[in-house]
């Protein structure tokens, strides 16, 4: 009886050393699957939270443009003249809010899309094909609101120094609220564009890591 006892004893630590051996060999590729799974979640937050801002920036652009508009009085050669300023009566201002209300509206888009792939746990980015799609669009809206940006300062920098050797003044003296609101939505667009550059700076990362 006391043999078959510690037969029982030695198997019995047998099974719990195996047992733990077994573990301990499955710890290591769960831990590194739990890891890259974090980090995967982290990179696809990072995205959806540039997709905000993306949008967000673009609509505030959008709105302090069409909101720019201004009646005043100036003087030329001593004639009083009244000056009525609106933003559609400048092509590049047109230009930028076509462009800003584009990416805005692909912004919602990929927000929309990539919220819901990440509530159900699901990968933001399903395939290659996806990212080369979604990479290329953010560098074409990119260099297109780098575009609309500077064709719109170059407006609104004749604005404020006026034209050399002629009796044209510097407009935004009298017409200071509408340059103001156009200064600032010049402003959000290029920190649109900067935001767009490094979504598809992301996309090179996760295109390096798969």
């Amino acid at each position: 009886m006391v043999s078959d006892q510690r037969i029982s004893e030695e198997t019995l630590q047998e099974s719990k050393v195996a047992a733990l051996e077994t573990s301990g060999t499955m710890s290591g590729p769960l831990v590194g699957a739990a890891a890259g799974t974090r980090q995967r979640r982290r990179t696809e937050a990072m995205h959806l939270i540039l997709r905000v801002l993306c949008m967000v920036t673009s609509v505030v652009s959008v709105s302090l443009m069409v909101t720019a508009k201004e009646s005043s009085s100036v003087s030329i050669y001593g004639f009083l003249l009244p000056l009525h300023s609106k933003w559609s009566f400048s092509e590049s201002y047109e230009y930028l809010v076509g462009v800003s209300a584009a990416v805005a509206a692909h912004s919602l888009l990929q927000l929309l899309i990539g919220t819901s792939r990440f509530l159900r746990m699901s990968s933001v980015i399903p395939s290659r094909n996806h990212a080369w799609l979604i990479f290329a669009g953010d560098q074409v809206f990119a260099y297109a609101l780098m575009s609309a940006g500077s064709a719109a300062s170059g407006v609104t920098n004749l604005n404020h120094t006026g034209i050399k050797h002629t009796a044209l003044p510097n407009f935004c003296k009298p017409l200071h609220k509408f340059c103001d609101h156009v200064a600032i939505s010049i402003t959000f667009t290029f920190i649109t564009c900067f935001l767009m550059a490094a979504s598809a700076v992301l996309h090179v990362i996760w295109f390096s890591q798969h």
